[in-house]
């Protein structure tokens, strides 16, 4: 169910699968703020933050980038491992993409925000400090059994560049036994802003 979760919220994130944008009549350029396509977002993107936590890397990661007339697209998944395990732990999932006819801003917050209203599992919260605007969208459905998920996306805007990043666990594939715990909402959230924070700058 999470990963699904996980889908729909990064594909929401795509703007060219559908959705009614404004339309650029005024005959500006695409205001990108210098951010450019890259053919390989996993190699791009700076996910060292993760890696205190998962030191084994994804040997296979997922990568897409496709360059459109109005819309450049870019996606990364991966799964991410602890010492030791012999499958992913967390995955990682990244989508990048750069309007160059339509200006995303006017139903970026409403894309984000309606997730409230998805189910009371979700906290979504503006976060300040990345681009124009950006939110912090979590769950948190690990019960005292030590069943259930967890789950952070940040999605930010600058300019016409719209960006998300999701962390998701499911705390049942942990081995307790071995001394594994999931991570808590507050490591995921620290890790998804620091990764953020340097791939953007990565992206320009």
């Amino acid at each position: 169910m999470l990963w699904a979760l996980a889908g729909a919220l990064v594909a929401s994130a795509a703007w060219g699968g559908g959705v009614l944008l404004t339309r650029n009549d005024s005959g500006s350029s695409a205001d990108l703020r210098g951010y450019t396509l890259k053919n390989d977002l996993c190699a791009t993107a700076d996910v060292s933050a993760f890696r205190a936590k998962y030191p084994q890397a994804d040997n296979s990661p997922t990568t897409y980038t496709a360059k459109g007339d109005t819309l450049d697209e870019m996606s990364c998944n991966e799964g991410l491992e602890m010492s030791g395990s012999s499958y992913s732990d967390a995955y990682l999932s990244i989508q990048v993409d750069l309007h160059k006819k339509t200006d995303p801003a006017p139903e970026f917050a409403d894309t984000w925000l309606g997730w409230k209203q998805h189910g009371t599992s979700y906290d979504v919260v503006p976060v300040s400090g990345f681009g124009d605007e950006a939110y912090l969208v979590t769950e948190d459905t690990v019960d005292s059994s030590g069943s259930g998920d967890r789950y952070v996306t940040l999605a930010v805007r600058d300019g016409w560049m719209t960006y998300s990043m999701n962390w998701s666990v499911y705390a049942t594939s942990y081995d307790t036994g071995a001394g594994k715990t999931p991570p808590s909402i507050d490591d995921g959230t620290d890790w998804v802003k620091t990764s953020t924070r340097a791939t953007l700058a990565k992206l320009k």
